[in-house]
């Protein structure tokens, strides 16, 4: 299947969740946040959110700095 990943279209496999896709992208343990089509999901739901066909995620990384 297919899903758009911070702007870029990827080959994900079927059933993949949200805690698959954070893994895919090599966002770190910690300081993350991830909205699926728009909306926020809270990590304790990412292996329980599966990413539909044509899905949008977006995963962002906190960045420390001044």
């Amino acid at each position: 299947m297919k899903a758009q990943v911070n702007g870029t279209s990827r080959d994900l496999a079927d059933g993949s969740s949200v805690a698959a896709v954070v893994s895919l992208v090599g966002a770190p343990s910690s300081g993350v946040a991830v909205a699926l089509d728009g909306a926020v999901v809270p990590r304790a739901l990412w292996d329980k959110t599966i990413v539909p066909d044509g899905g949008v995620v977006e995963v962002l990384t906190a960045v420390q700095g001044g």
